[in-house]
């Protein structure tokens, strides 16, 4: 049966449209009013509130912390500072993705790698022989992302440290109203924001703070379908939906490199030997067979369809997730993973997995649409990813 995490209290009686879904056995709200737009305006235009407490999270330290935890993801994380996060992957023997997620520094021999989905038999399993300390520490701690333009000025309020020094992929420790808060410059929203990772008893003051000084801000707690939406237009992929984690994958098909998935750039071949390293060697040699891209959907074709049996244009509010075929000169080339109307930029987006021969931007390809019951084709462009990246995320 699903519980709440620390912030329920306070998120409950907030929740109007009672909509929840369960994530990792918590209950998460989808939208917190009947409709999630004002929640997604509120991460691109004043700072959304976002309780993000599912997340698996597992302290590493010992001698070998740095030496095993090099040994299971896919960048050198040598070269993570003490007080720097890195968004990497994790990869089987074969060099197929099990998930991604962030690594923070938090000492010389201290991480913790933060996952969506749990991994601690198989930390404890990479391990063997070495002098380290794995400890899950998922239900201690509590999160909320502050993500938006204007978090930085509500953190600026409340935070004793200077956090408008803090810089992108950097972390914090630091004190909120008395309260001991870690703060990272991380997120999903592809916009200026924070998490704040806080211990979970202290996680309902930190909430009722952040959402009193926030107030003058437009803060706006904010729930999946939001979210959805705006890691959409970042170009952000999701675990189960966008590839298929090669722990959960029936066939081998179903798995993924990180060079198809867009995480190539996290792979450092040259760090020494890591599970999945050898395999990615070769894959590095001959290139991926697939690769995930930007698709934008030619709108006047889109709404051509529609006119044909004499509707409006049914436009997707709502990021949909699911295998849509995409084609090429009448043959499917791959399928889009993830869509949806993007408010920013005013545009139906998708990423969507591709044959190699046909990611090059500007390609023009068909997607599949229903039409009041009946399956169309309508014209999409391959285009570079994120389809949106304010220069705010990082300055």
């Amino acid at each position: 049966m699903p519980i709440g995490t620390a912030f329920h209290s306070r998120t409950s009686p907030l929740c109007e449209s009672q909509a929840w879904r369960i994530w990792s056995g918590y209950l998460a709200a989808s939208s917190y009013q009947v409709l999630h737009e004002q929640e997604y305006h509120a991460i691109r235009n004043s700072a959304a509130l976002i309780d993000v407490s599912p997340l698996f999270k597992y302290n590493i330290s010992g001698r070998d912390a740095l030496r095993f935890i090099n040994r299971v993801i896919t960048r050198d994380a040598a070269r993570c500072s003490v007080g720097q996060a890195m968004y990497t992957c994790w990869c089987d023997e074969k060099g197929k993705v099990i998930q991604d997620g962030t690594v923070f520094r938090l000492g010389e021999n201290h991480f913790r790698c933060n996952l969506a989905d749990p991994s601690l038999r198989w930390f404890q399993m990479n391990a063997t022989g070495m002098e380290v300390q794995i400890q899950e520490v998922s239900e201690q701690i509590a999160a909320v992302a502050l993500q938006g333009p204007t978090s930085r000025q509500i953190l600026k309020r409340v935070a004793d440290a200077a956090v408008e020094n803090l810089k992108f992929f950097r972390l914090t420790p630091t004190k909120i109203g008395g309260l001991e808060v870690l703060i990272s410059r991380t997120g999903y929203t592809g916009d200026l924001g924070y998490e704040i990772w806080v211990p979970s008893t202290d996680a309902e003051r930190l909430w009722d703070l952040l959402i009193e000084e926030g107030r003058p801000y437009g803060i706006t707690p904010a729930g999946m379908l939001a979210l959805d939406v705006a890691r959409l237009e970042a170009g952000f992929i999701l675990i189960e939906v966008d590839y298929i984690s090669s722990e959960r994958a029936l066939i081998a098909s179903q798995k993924s490199s990180p060079f198809e998935i867009g995480l190539g750039w996290t792979v450092d071949l040259k760090k020494g030997n890591f599970v999945g390293g050898r395999a990615l060697v070769e894959e590095k040699k001959k290139g991926p067979a697939r690769q995930i891209v930007g698709l934008e959907i030619e709108w006047n074709d889109y709404e051509r369809l529609f006119q044909e049996v004499g509707l409006a244009p049914e436009v997707p509010s709502r990021a949909w997730r699911g295998g849509v075929p995409v084609y090429k000169n009448g043959k499917q080339v791959g399928r889009a993973t993830t869509g949806g109307w993007s408010p920013a930029l005013k545009k139906y987006i998708a990423l969507a997995t591709i044959a190699k021969e046909h990611t090059t931007p500007g390609t023009r390809l068909m997607m599949e649409a229903t039409v009041e019951y009946e399956r169309k084709k309508v014209k999409a462009t391959v285009v570079k990813l994120p389809f949106f990246d304010p220069p705010r995320k990082r300055a």
